[in-house]
């Protein structure tokens, strides 16, 4: 059994985003992103493997996701299912408190 807290262990500056992973098992995968001010670099999309659903438990986030004319504004409490190779990027995220991201991949 393992116990934690989403929100322990972050650090006060985080010059590159934070990648904890929570969970591992064949073909699944579960992995606390911490941003602060951090985005996606010009021109990269993520095309990934697998699934990944995405909730986002604390700050504020944009995706861009290709194909998709608006960009996706993510707040707390808010979640989004991302089909493997839908490719996709992160346009922003508050530098004003951190953004804790919980991301499950399947």
């Amino acid at each position: 059994m393992t116990i934690g807290n989403l929100f322990a262990s972050i650090p006060s500056s985080l010059p590159e985003e934070l990648v904890n992973e929570i969970v591992t098992a064949p073909g699944f995968k579960v992995e606390r992103i911490v941003s602060k001010g951090h985005a996606s670099p010009d021109g990269f999309w993520y095309d990934q493997e697998q699934h990944e659903w995405v909730l986002l438990a604390k700050g504020a986030a944009r995706l861009r996701i290709d194909g998709v004319d608006q960009p996706v504004e993510l707040f707390p409490g808010m979640h989004i299912n991302l089909p493997a190779h839908l490719k996709h990027r992160v346009e922003w995220t508050t530098d004003e408190e951190e953004t804790v991201w919980l991301a499950i991949f399947y």
